[in-house]
């Protein structure tokens, strides 16, 4: 039972690990950049959640609309302001704008709200009774998982089938050419980090409910755990992301049930480094031919 009990809080940690990965996942398969910021976004995403909410007793739906409408708009400023113009620059400039973003933000929101945890009540829902009352799962993990499921499978189809999601497609395969048949490549770049920041709104709800304190630097351990996941399924394939994520929160809670808590991340940086060396491109990834 405990062993039951763990795998179903694995794979509810590793689903919401999942969705944040999805964003990571999107913006690298599209744009090539590794936004790692995302995890800040979260995090200003359970201060905007905190402050409506809690501190002003919004609804909770009209609450979270208004985290999604801002974590929305502050993924495309972001875009706007730090990548956009780095499109054509080395791979080592975008990741120090990336991390120099992500420090900035924090600091930001050091500034204004201070060191002081705030406490987010999260989602209330019932729990679920199984096997005559020794297994009990709560309605947030539910729910958890369930998103995560919805979420990969409306990706999937809205890339595969829609008009923005086919542009996407051709500008994660070939930018030039895809200017060349006429697509708007900032445009879709833009809908690219909307997208991924609109999840971060998600991922807000859910992370905040398993873990209510909302600090400055909240953002930042889950977001690495997302970047890990989203190599560990490949990174660039959003079902790769699903993946990688239960995975990784399996991995995660499993380590920490039977071997030990402070033991824990570093099991879960052994096995990326053993998979990176057995199969750099992740379980989805595929190795990219670059022509001479």
């Amino acid at each position: 039972m405990k062993f039951l009990n763990a795998l179903i809080n694995g794979i509810s940690l590793g689903s919401i690990y999942a969705i944040i990965a999805i964003g990571y996942t999107m913006v690298y398969g599209i744009a090539k950049m590794l936004n790692f910021a995302h995890g800040d976004v979260i995090m200003i995403g359970g201060y905007v959640a905190y402050f409506a909410i809690v501190s002003n007793g919004m609804d909770p739906v009209l609450g979270f609309l208004l985290t999604m409408i801002f974590t929305t708009l502050l993924g495309v400023v972001v875009e706007k302001l730090a990548y956009s113009p780095l499109r054509s620059a080395p791979s080592l400039a975008v990741l120090i704008t990336a991390i120099g973003v992500s420090y900035f933000l924090q600091n930001i929101v050091l500034l204004i709200f201070g060191s002081t945890p705030k406490m987010f009540s999260g989602i209330s829902l019932p729990s679920l009774s199984l096997m005559g009352g020794k297994l009990t799962v709560s309605g947030v993990t539910i729910l958890t998982i369930v998103v995560s499921v919805l979420i990969v499978v409306s990706l999937v189809f809205f890339i595969n089938k829609t008009k923005i999601g086919k542009s996407m497609l051709a500008v994660s395969e070939d930018r030039d050419a895809a200017k060349l048949m006429g697509i708007n490549v900032n445009f879709t770049i833009s809908v690219t980090f909307a997208i991924g920041s609109a999840l971060a709104a998600i991922a807000t709800f859910l992370y905040f409910s398993a873990y209510p304190s909302v600090t400055n630097t909240a953002g930042a351990m889950p977001g690495i755990k997302a970047f890990i996941a989203a190599v560990f399924g490949g990174i660039g394939s959003i079902p790769g992301a699903m993946v990688g994520g239960i995975l990784l929160g399996i991995i995660e809670i499993l380590s920490a049930t039977y071997i030990s808590t402070n033991l824990s991340l570093a099991i879960v940086f052994g096995i990326l480094i053993v998979l990176i060396i057995i199969k750099p491109t992740g379980i989805f990834g595929k190795k990219i031919k670059e022509k001479v």
